[in-house]
């Protein structure tokens, strides 16, 4: 108890930790592996796998020994300030993350593919190197097809993208419920926003996996069909991947929900969690509209 109030007047300093250490090891066991793998080294994919174990158990082991010093009372307005000024510098970082791919798409289809046609003062160019060439986005005609393939067709936005769209959207929403739940002390109302939220995630990746399914196989559009799938994939992946992030983070929100965790003024790991996945839902707006819509 002297620990819980002295914690409301004096910054919480924890001992020292192993868990940096272990993170580093697996950071770097995890590049060196995939160095080996992009090398076709026969060792590569273990030394990946290894690498990848040992991240999982840091985040378990870290992760854990944070959620039990918050569960003692451990924590104050100090650490919760801390807590909170990190949450947003983190998702500033994504957001410049995903402003980098948005640059490299704009610069892509406004200026360079433009350029090739002979737009602006690149007219010779067009005219020496690729006179057939006709600048369209979605760009499946490409100037040259030398080490690329062409697809046959792009991905049309009023199918899986747009239900993918009006799922992400219901999910902020019944995540927010959660919150008001949490907000009036009422665990049946966290607990289910919480669980609807984290199956609308679980079902906009498992559609997106099936989109991707659909344009390999049936549509020839992959990594390799020119900047067009390039920058679809890369968009469109890493999102992905950020959802699929979220809905894991989402789902231990619930689990430690479910345990009882989290009072109505005293919860910012699932603030910082909800945070997270309305970014994530606003990027998705974008791509909607930039990737597959216009």
């Amino acid at each position: 108890m002297a620990n819980a109030q002295a914690a409301h007047h004096h910054y919480f300093v924890p001992e020292s930790s192993k868990w940096p250490i272990i993170a580093t090891i697996s950071i770097f066991t995890m590049f060196v592996g995939g160095a080996l793998t992009l090398n076709d080294s026969g060792v590569g994919p273990e030394v990946l796998g290894a690498g990848f174990i040992l991240f999982v158990y840091m985040l378990f082991g870290w992760f854990g020994e944070v959620i039990r010093e918050s569960e003692k009372g451990i924590y104050g307005q100090w650490e919760d300030t801390s807590f909170r000024m990190g949450m947003m510098w983190f998702i500033f970082s994504e957001v410049m993350f995903f402003a980098a791919f948005f640059g490299a798409l704009f610069y892509a289809r406004v200026l360079s593919v433009p350029w090739l046609s002979g737009a602006g003062a690149e007219a010779t160019t067009h005219a020496v190197l690729w006179p057939e060439f006709l600048a369209d986005w979605p760009l499946l005609k490409l100037p040259s097809d030398y080490g690329f393939s062409e697809a046959k067709d792009v991905i049309g936005a009023w199918g899986v993208p747009a239900l993918n769209t009006a799922i992400l959207l219901a999910s902020g929403g019944t995540v927010t419920w959660a919150h008001w739940g949490l907000q009036k002390n009422n665990r049946g109302q966290l607990i289910l926003g919480l669980a609807m939220t984290v199956a609308l995630g679980a079902i906009f990746v498992f559609m997106q996996a099936e989109e991707y399914s659909h344009a390999y196989h049936e549509l020839g559009l992959t990594m390799s069909t020119g900047i067009y799938g390039a920058t679809f994939f890369l968009l469109t992946g890493f999102h992905g991947f950020h959802v699929t992030m979220g809905t894991v983070m989402l789902a231990v929100i619930l689990a430690r929900s479910i345990r009882g965790h989290f009072k109505p003024k005293h919860h910012f790991a699932f603030e910082a969690v909800a945070w997270y996945w309305h970014f994530v839902d606003v990027v998705w707006i974008g791509l909607f509209i930039f990737v597959y819509w216009i």
